[in-house]
């Protein structure tokens, strides 16, 4: 204590930033304990062949399962699909759908944005595995969708089979939405009336209002939603799994289904480590472009 005193002394401006770090070092020493630890640790557990097969040791191969991902065809696969999946779901359909209803429900009455938010936000507080189920019940053969379409005498089709990856993407969007939609309202909120009602006046018209002034003034809130939508859904794994499990085949296995067969079902942990590295890299890349734009003032 008494290094400290005299340590104040000489350098107050440190002595009180290292003051004010003293209480966060039990939360900082559980996070590198529980957190940092475990990472660190399926970093090496990437880079060797540990298997769940009751080896006696496991070894250090390098680079080796990486470049057996890249030279797997499969792996290939799940990338498209997962670039597909995220696109459709997030980047298009959560995000638009979401700005889409935040803009209707400003305008609409009160019993309809109550109405209406109370639909879309039970859809996202539902547990992931029961809006697997929900969504299943709604694409299989038998579903409500076929049910619907036969009742307009418009042709059916098992939705599951022959277009999974755009089933689970709508599952994804009816469960997702929320979010955008809650981000959008409160940044539409904090435009101020008078600069659309100047708008209005001088005969721009809506499309024309939300394209010169709606988008550039919550820019910084459109990067972050995106942002947050797309880690979201890049590690979408139970509502795929409820729905499809990857199939039929592999038409809608993305990364972390892969991961999860490769790790769990073939036993190779660390080629599925290696993979999930992957993932955490494609998401990271995703955060370096979003960041970077969020840079730009508005």
């Amino acid at each position: 204590m008494s290094h400290v005193v005299r340590h104040a002394g000489r350098h107050p401006a440190a002595a009180r930033r290292l003051l004010r770090a003293l209480p966060l070092t039990p939360a900082l020493a559980l996070l590198l304990l529980f957190l940092g630890g475990p990472i660190v640790y399926c970093a090496w557990i990437a880079f060797t062949d540990l298997q769940l097969t009751g080896q006696a040791h496991s070894s250090f191969v390098g680079f080796a399962n990486f470049r057996t991902a890249f030279h797997d065809d499969a792996f290939l696969n799940a990338v498209w699909l997962t670039l597909v999946f995220t696109v459709v779901s997030a980047l298009v359909g959560q995000n638009t759908l979401g700005l889409a209803l935040a803009a209707l429900m400003r305008r609409a009455s009160k019993p309809v944005r109550t109405l209406t938010g109370g639909i879309v936000i039970t859809a996202w507080v539902l547990p992931e595995v029961v809006a697997g189920f929900l969504l299943y019940a709604f694409f299989r053969r038998e579903g409500t969708l076929n049910a619907i379409l036969e009742f307009l005498h418009l042709p059916s089709q098992n939705w599951l089979f022959t277009l999974p990856i755009l089933a689970v993407s709508f599952a994804n969007v009816w469960r997702g939405t929320a979010f955008s939609m809650l981000v959008y309202s409160a940044a539409l909120d904090e435009i101020p009336n008078e600069i659309e009602e100047s708008a209005e006046v001088d005969g721009a018209g809506g499309w024309r209002r939300m394209w010169h002034i709606t988008l550039p003034m919550i820019r910084r809130s459109i990067g972050t939603n995106l942002m947050l939508n797309t880690l979201q859904t890049l590690s979408v794994f139970g509502l795929i799994w409820v729905m499809t499990r990857g199939g039929p085949g592999d038409r809608s296995q993305t990364l972390p289904l892969f991961m999860y067969e490769q790790a769990f079902q073939n036993s190779m942990i660390g080629y599925g480590t290696a993979v999930a590295l992957l993932l955490l890299l494609v998401g990271s890349l995703f955060s370096v472009v979003y960041m970077r734009l969020l840079r730009t003032e508005v």
